[in-house]
């Protein structure tokens, strides 16, 4: 690289210098040198339609990958529209450099055309924000945003350019990115952890998402695989614990299953492996496995003993944590009632009715589905049945919002797996609500010819929130119906997309081949009970094991 460039051009050779081959974005006038300096170079762009998408596929792409996630947008609208994609990946702990352009320096402050104060707006769902002030600082804020969004808990970093920074000749030198350096576990801790899983009669291993970001997969299934400790997992934990682990329970919390709450219930420890006790997961919190002692695991000290005391604390990177605790094998009496809760509480798909049972329909998916698919979710009904019915080999297999609980997410996270992994099927699973929000990104779809296969749930509701109105509103659904849904299949085919409608359980079988056989994209729209509930359900403010299984009406 010369000594001397534009911002713009150091801002594409800075990206190629660490490897990023994708971003994904849109342009506007305070980034157009930007965009200049992208025409003809290696690193390739792809165009949403929508800021909003660009960052979700950036988000889809990092999580599907573990690599950073790059994304642009323009001044004023153009980033206030990624904020929503910045906060998503601050909840979920996703590596994101998000780049916008801003007003010339001279004109900050002055109320200037798409001028808005987007470091001030994003301070609060990023790990860092930057304003370039300076253009000899450009190189080296640029390298070390790369550096914070994927070093210790990752998590997104905003860097904003002044148009005139990125027409400036700026100098670059090389950024020594400090040894990350991860803390060393406390061998006190590692004793006291060891003596309580020693000492447990009923232990539980609770998985969390720190699980994906550690790349702890291995070092989880060794500690599993030989002591044989029950599992539970949160959503965004999915996949970490393989299929075939007997005492896998599943996910646990509102909608979890049966047998994970209540084992959760009625275990003496619980091993918190990079969770953070979330209010989804705990339902009532003093009432969370109140007769358990806690070890918890997580790199980050700040979620440590925030919402659930430990006993233990192991804060390390889950790598260098998990092999120093005692396998010690788990009793058989608790291990006979976990096989009795398993039991007792499967799944069962003999749905009588005439009409497509989502739960039966997303199992048959799972079976028929390679095991190296990608299944991306929107927020709903929909992304329960999912967490529920469907199996994972792998965390980055499922890509659900978890923490922000963002409809829209499922299908531009969908393209940006489908980007980062091209020979993997990928597919994005959403409700007639959440289709909605970014729908738009078909073009991108079409543009790019990506094999992305959309799975629409159709009960012409807003189902979550219809089913909270049934049961804690006394049936008052305000604002919730939405029968006057296009078609679906129409809409897709304007963008060259193909697909069916179906409306009877006799059409599922051969709807599932059709989209899992596929060779481009496609689209299912599977109309299902527009009074169909998701359970079990932790009411508000309860316990998890006062599960409700059944419909109150």
């Amino acid at each position: 690289m010369s000594n001397s460039t534009t911002g713009a051009q150091l801002v594409i050779k800075v990206l190629e210098e660490q490897g990023v081959k994708h971003v994904f974005g849109y342009p506007g006038g305070a980034i157009m040198p930007i965009y200049d300096a992208l025409y003809g170079a290696p690193v390739k762009h792809y165009l949403t339609r929508h800021e909003q998408g660009a960052g979700f596929a950036a988000v889809g792409y990092a999580r599907s990958t573990g690599k950073l996630g790059v994304c642009f947008a323009t001044s004023g609208p153009g980033a206030t529209n990624l904020i929503t994609a910045l906060a998503d990946a601050m909840m979920d702990s996703v590596p994101l450099l998000a780049i916008t352009g801003q007003v010339p320096t001279a004109a900050i402050g002055s109320d200037a055309f798409q001028e808005v104060d987007v470091l001030g707006m994003s301070l609060s769902c990023t790990k860092h924000s930057y304003m370039v002030e300076r253009a000899e600082d450009l190189a080296e804020i640029l390298q070390e945003a790369m550096y914070l969004a994927q070093s210790g808990r990752p998590g997104p970093v905003l860097v904003d350019i002044p148009k005139d920074i990125q027409l400036a000749k700026v100098p670059f030198h090389p950024f020594a990115a400090p040894q990350d350096e991860q803390p060393k576990v406390s061998q006190t801790e590692v004793a006291k952890a060891n003596q309580l899983l020693c000492d447990a009669k009923r232990p539980v291993a609770y998985i969390g998402g720190g699980v994906q970001s550690a790349d702890a997969q291995s070092q989880l299934m060794q500690f599993l695989e030989k002591t044989h400790m029950p599992a539970v997992s949160t959503l965004k934990a999915l996949g970490s614990v393989t299929p075939d682990y007997d005492y896998d329970l599943g996910m646990l919390g509102m909608h979890g299953t049966q047998a994970a709450n209540l084992a959760v219930q009625q275990c003496d420890l619980l091993v918190c492996i990079g969770a953070r006790f979330d209010d989804r997961v705990t339902g009532n919190l003093a009432k969370f496995a109140a007769g358990a002692k806690v070890i918890h695991l997580d790199i980050d000290p700040a979620e440590v003993g925030k919402r659930k005391p430990a006993a233990a604390s192991l804060i390390a990177d889950l790598k260098q944590s998990l092999p120093q605790l005692e396998c010690v094998v788990t009793n058989s009496e608790w291990l006979e009632t976990i096989e009795a809760l398993q039991r007792q509480h499967a799944w069962r798909y003999d749905y009588p009715g005439e009409k497509v049972f989502a739960p039966y329909l997303l199992n048959q998916l799972s079976q028929k589905l390679p095991n190296t698919a990608v299944v991306c979710c929107d927020v709903g009904q929909h992304q329960m049945w999912v967490a529920q019915h469907m199996k994972f080999s792998h965390p980055s297999n499922h890509l659900s919002s978890g923490g922000a609980g963002t409809m829209g997410f499922g299908l531009p996270a969908a393209i940006g797996a489908q980007i980062a992994r091209p020979d993997n099927t990928v597919i994005t699973v959403s409700g007639d609500g959440s289709i909605m929000m970014n729908i738009q990104e078909l073009a991108t779809i079409r543009r790019n010819n990506l094999p992305v296969k959309i799975l629409i749930l159709d009960n012409q509701r807003l189902g979550m929130v219809r089913q909270w109105q049934q049961l804690f509103f006394d049936g008052r659904y305000s604002e919730t119906d939405l029968s006057d849904n296009p078609d679906f299949v129409s809409l897709a085919a304007v963008f060259g997309i193909p697909g069916q409608t179906i409306t009877h359980a006799n059409q599922v079988d051969d709807a599932v081949d059709a989209i899992v056989n596929a060779q481009g994209p496609y689209i299912l729209h599977a109309c299902i009970d527009d009074k169909e509930n998701v359970w079990p359900l932790v009411p508000p403010g309860a316990a998890n094991d006062e599960m409700m299984t059944e419909s109150l009406s």
